[in-house]
């Protein structure tokens, strides 16, 4: 085997301009890599940094096939892509990471949980809903949680129902309902594996969620847990990705459960926003983490250097337009903020326009810091002229 390699090192293809391809282009470019983006807005936020922007649906096959065409390797930040179409193109010689017929496991959320629970990881007691009826969940028994099959995220697609009086507000959709899980925190949990089965763990983060909503409020790294709690979370979620044989980062959400147990909540086989810290605090960073395990690269160390707290900046309710960010500099000036902004030309009410990090030494100060960037960075929208 060679050490050497021709420039380009690679040419890689993202299914997805978003703002998780858009972090991963500079760590592909450090690597040598020359990046082409599929998405379907012109001007994506990956778009704006790649070499070049297909302007595309992901369940386009043809268009799939251009991106394959022009690619030595294919990733994707996002799940609601076409894996069929992938999985097509795979047996035609393509390279894909992670594996197209794993996104496609993972994309039905009741067959990403038998995945897992065949696979012997811990999760909560779960049952398929074909049509949603009272009977069914008064027998499975409330509090639970209903989730759409396919297609939810950032809250989308999941009810939390306290008692049957909530039934009224549920999903008329193919879904599955899971046992509400009592849970002193949310852990998220950063795996890298690379094409060779090397496996590297992040250190687990603590996320807290809007009330209501499932969309990340803050995060804390590292998670103030114990040192047990951390080992096993680090177990639990190694042996996530193994049981999936995935290549790649993926982010492995968790519930530490009020009894003490970890139960594993959701996989995410892509880079993760439990993992938007990394940046700033660690030796290597999630976004090239990926690019390395996709390339096949030996993998980076994920010593966390430094805490930090890590706020999403969503666009303000009733706000929809061109983009106004208020409070910016103020925000800047206060020392360890780093701020990102995903360069998306129109907000929209909770919209992810963009995150700040807080670096401190200390994780408490970190965390007043980030509090305080929450109550003055606002992204408001234009007045119509």
């Amino acid at each position: 085997m060679t050490d050497a390699h021709s420039y380009p090192v690679a040419r890689l293809g993202f299914v997805g301009g978003g703002q998780l391809a858009r972090m991963m282009i500079p760590a592909a470019k450090r690597l040598g890599c020359t990046c082409l983006v599929l998405d379907p807005t012109p001007d994506a936020p990956a778009g704006q940094m790649a070499d070049r922007q297909i302007v595309g649906n992901f369940h386009d096959p043809s268009r799939l096939a251009e991106l394959a065409a022009a690619s030595d390797v294919l990733t994707f930040d996002l799940e609601d892509i076409d894996a069929e179409a992938l999985i097509e193109l795979e047996t035609r010689g393509t390279r894909i990471v992670p594996a197209p017929d794993l996104l496609r496991s993972i994309q039905d959320k009741l067959h990403q949980k038998r995945r897992l629970h065949d696979a012997g990881i811990p999760t909560a007691a779960f049952e398929a809903v074909d049509a949603a009826t009272p009977e069914q969940f008064e027998r499975f028994g409330y509090p639970l949680v209903q989730k759409a099959r396919r297609g939810g995220y950032d809250g989308r697609g999941v009810v939390v129902m306290r008692d049957a009086s909530a039934f009224a507000e549920h999903l008329p959709v193919p879904s599955l309902i899971e046992r509400f899980v009592p849970a002193r925190k949310e852990l998220g949990v950063l795996v890298v594996r690379g094409r060779d089965g090397d496996t590297r763990v992040y250190p687990p983060v603590e996320m807290a969620f809007r009330p209501g909503e499932n969309v990340l409020e803050m995060l804390l790294a590292p998670a103030a847990v114990p040192g047990t709690v951390v080992e096993e979370a680090n177990r639990v979620a190694i042996d996530t990705v193994e049981a999936l044989d995935g290549v790649g980062v993926f982010g492995v959400e968790m519930f530490w459960a009020e009894n003490g147990s970890l139960l594993v909540n959701e996989v995410a086989p892509r880079t993760h926003n439990s993992g938007h810290h990394t940046i700033e605090t660690c030796v290597t960073d999630q976004f090239e983490q990926h690019v390395r395990a996709v390339l096949g690269l030996p993998l980076g160390s994920t010593e966390l250097e430094r805490p930090a707290a890590m706020i999403n900046l969503l666009g303000a309710p009733g706000a929809t337009g061109p983009p106004v960010i208020e409070g910016l500099e103020s925000a800047l000036a206060i020392p360890g903020v780093c701020v990102h902004l995903y360069g998306k030309a129109v907000t929209k009410p909770h919209r992810k326009m963009g995150h700040v990090t807080v670096v401190d030494t200390d994780l408490e100060r970190a965390r007043t810091k980030a509090e305080r960037v929450r109550q003055l960075v606002r992204i408001t929208a234009e007045d119509p002229k």
